[in-house]
């Protein structure tokens, strides 16, 4: 459906993404109405007369079959569950279900950069949305980070790409999605709370090559097993990287260079003395962002530019200050099992490990296993400690706290000159707080007042 006018639109969430989606079908001429769970009295008042006077109900405190029923399209946010009860029922009617990432591009008529994986995503997507700016490319970056897509095409803005940030539950309402360049990052076990399995989980990620072909990209990291075994589809252009020399590889590690190149191409090579970003995944992050703008025609100079000026994302990995010679990091973004480990891998110091949220179905056991001598004692808070807790006992040392103010003043007594505290979760952080940000805001905060002395 790309004509909207006049048709019964039901959007699910009335959210940032939501509200973008809700106001641009209203714009085309569509029936809009917004199925809201939280309560009238919850939401923001403005919000609501500004989307009144575009014609929009809002249906809230809940979910309504009948709701659902009556529309002609269903278009879900990112963070609805698609196993809902109401969306089930219009699914079996027949009634189409879309995300709104995929109606959205169907009305964009520039390429699109798409970036998945459990991890790195947003440190990719912001790292080629630079790089194709200092290339001189007029850029959209987007997706399930920062501005949702509808207010770009709302908007004035007119660019030559759009990079955007696609999560799995987006990839789950795609039905021809075919990017000029998809990127994979990597593939570990996460969201196991709204997937059957591993495996589904897998399936969702790796359908973002679905509907390539001919002239398109497909980049793979081949130090990922389950991507090192992935073939995409016959005529796309497949380009993978890995830190060691391998003639399968367009991008890897010769001492500190990164070497890159597309398929008979020639070699091209960039000094990494000045890149900021610590850990061995942000090195493969760059070989990814690096044969991305590669394949779209970047000169090397803007890729080495970048390389020199990127200093990475808020809440990724973050320095938050020093209090008598221990560093404390803020990485709230580890929001899964496999994030949290790659933060501890990145130090070659003693860690104090703060982790701890909600509960995302995962197997703590990997996370245990790398903890061993690398992190000298943890420290857990959130609705996940006491999993955590019969995880860790007998092996490594750790205490339990209730909140993020006493956990930064418990890690910082139990830490000693040269050490690293360092805020991984490895779960989310709907328990406690609204979203990542705010939990490393939070972190922040507390290693402030430890260094003021309250």
């Amino acid at each position: 459906m790309t004509d909207f006018k006049n048709k019964k639109i039901l959007v699910v969430g009335l959210g940032k993404s939501g509200l973008a989606t809700a106001c641009w079908l209203a714009g085309e001429g569509a029936d809009v109405t917004v199925s809201e769970m939280r309560p009238l009295a919850e939401l923001n008042r403005e919000l609501l007369l500004e989307v009144g006077k575009l014609g929009i109900r809002v249906e809230a405190g809940g979910h309504r079959e009948e709701d659902f029923l009556k529309a002609e399209l269903i278009v879900a946010s990112p963070g609805v569950p698609l196993d809902l009860g109401p969306l089930k029922a219009a699914r079996s009617r027949g009634i189409p279900i879309r995300g709104d990432l995929e109606l959205a591009i169907q009305k964009m008529d520039i390429p699109v950069l798409a970036v998945t994986g459990t991890n790195g995503k947003s440190t990719v997507t912001t790292f080629l949305g630079t790089l194709l700016f200092n290339a001189g490319r007029k850029v959209f970056v987007g997706g399930n980070i920062g501005t949702p897509i509808f207010e770009y095409l709302s908007g004035h803005q007119k660019a030559d790409y759009a990079v955007l940030e696609i999560s799995s539950f987006q990839l789950d309402l795609m039905e021809c999605f075919s990017p000029l360049v998809s990127i994979l990052l990597n593939i570990t076990p996460d969201h196991l709370d709204r997937y059957p399995d591993y495996e589904a989980y897998v399936a969702s990620k790796l359908s973002i090559t679905r509907h390539q072909g001919p002239g398109q990209y497909a980049i793979l990291n081949d130090e990922d097993k389950r991507l090192q075994r992935f073939e995409p589809g016959p005529g796309i252009t497949v380009l993978r990287y890995g830190l060691a020399r391998d003639k399968n590889r367009q991008a890897f590690l010769q001492g500190e260079q990164l070497v890159l190149s597309l398929p008979g191409g020639k070699e091209h090579f960039f000094d990494l003395k000045q890149y900021k970003l610590p850990g061995r995944h942000n090195l493969e992050n760059l070989m990814a962002c690096g044969l991305a703008g590669l394949a779209v025609g970047v000169q090397p100079a803007a890729i080495q530019q970048t390389i020199r000026d990127f200093r990475g994302l808020a809440h990724r990995l973050e320095w938050a200050g020093i209090v008598a010679e221990v560093d404390f990091y803020d990485d709230s973004k580890a929001t899964n099992i496999d994030a949290a480990i790659r933060a501890m891998q990145s130090f070659d110091r003693p860690v104090i490990l703060i982790a701890g949220g909600r509960h995302k179905g995962a197997d703590y056991e990997p996370l245990v296993r790398a903890c061993s001598g690398r992190v000298r004692v943890a420290v857990f808070m959130g609705e996940s400690k006491e999993l955590l807790s019969r995880a860790f006992e007998g092996r490594i040392p750790f205490k339990v706290v209730r909140d993020m103010g006493e956990a930064v003043r418990r890690a910082y007594t139990l830490a000693g000159p040269g050490d690293v505290v360092l805020l991984a979760p490895a779960c989310s952080s709907f328990d406690m707080f609204t979203d990542y940000a705010q939990r490393g805001r939070a972190f922040s905060q507390a290693v402030k007042e430890l260094q003021s002395g309250r």
